[in-house]
């Protein structure tokens, strides 16, 4: 029982985030076109958003671990939220920092929320390592659902009350809102090592290098997320001028997703008894 209250407890704070970031996905192309901007220039704002990313991913390990998990937690909610909200604009560097904005709190999104987790799970609760899947499986199973009605929660808002594509945004304010004071008032601080980022970086780039297959997975999983990162730019151009509603045409995409996610699971762990390759 104190293991399903703190596991309540994680999961009502992570899955608003969760569903505040699907709810940022449908919709982005055709707002920004909505604005007048070129495709070179969406590209241009897309490619802000990835890069802040990609960036801050190189030391946000050692950022949460500095400033404590919980207080990145909140910071990445708030950072969402002015991202979110400077979407209103027009004007082209302000939707440049909004979607820097983004990388960033997507970023620490993707880090301080689980890491959080796990050392209140080992250190505080002092929980069986072997009941962490658990929680992450029904993270990964709602997250799912979020991501599908993401999209339709899209269209609704969008073209159903007329709204126009920035209203999944404002949607996904009050969202992200729920998640920072839920966990700021609700989780305690936990803090990380104190190393030197450059020590950290140099280990992790040693590590990398030492072992050839850690490289390769990498390289593989660098070239598959490239994949989808094109896709995610290309996708909303092709379709809409067939007339497809893009929200629809996200939780389907989303659908699909996890359908593949739970053969493959089931391909591994049946009777079938699949391996990767």
């Amino acid at each position: 029982p104190a293991f399903r209250r703190f596991q309540r407890e994680f999961l009502l704070g992570y899955l608003p985030a969760l569903a505040a970031d699907w709810l940022q996905g449908p919709l982005l192309f055709q707002l920004l076109q909505s604005r007048g901007f070129l495709r070179s220039q969406i590209a241009a704002l897309y490619s802000c958003g990835f890069a802040s990313n990609v960036a801050f991913g190189v030391v946000s390990g050692v950022f949460v671990d500095r400033l404590g998990r919980k207080k990145s937690c909140v910071l990445s909610s708030g950072l969402c939220s002015v991202s979110c909200l400077l979407q209103l604009s027009r004007d082209f560097l302000t939707l440049a920092a909004g979607r820097v904005l983004a990388g960033l709190g997507t970023s620490l999104l993707f880090s301080a929320f689980e890491s959080w987790y796990v050392h209140e799970h080992l250190e505080h609760h002092d929980f069986p390592a072997e009941w962490i899947p658990d929680t992450f499986s029904r993270v990964a199973l709602w997250n799912s659902g979020l991501a599908v009605a993401a999209g339709l929660v899209a269209e609704l808002v969008a073209e159903g009350l007329g709204l126009g594509p920035v209203a999944p945004f404002l949607v996904a304010v009050p969202f992200l809102v729920l998640s920072g004071i839920f966990a700021g008032k609700n989780w305690d601080e936990n803090y990380g090592k104190n190393r030197p980022c450059g020590k950290a970086c140099g280990e992790g780039l040693r590590g990398l290098m030492s072992d050839p297959r850690a490289l390769l997975l990498g390289l593989v999983q660098a070239l598959v997320e490239s994949i989808l990162l094109i896709f995610a730019f290309l996708w909303t151009p092709v379709l809409e001028p067939h007339g497809i509603p893009l929200g629809i045409a996200f939780s389907g995409f989303t659908a699909a997703s996890a359908a593949g996610s739970a053969l493959f699971r089931r391909g591994v762990s049946g009777r079938f008894r699949l391996q990767p390759l």
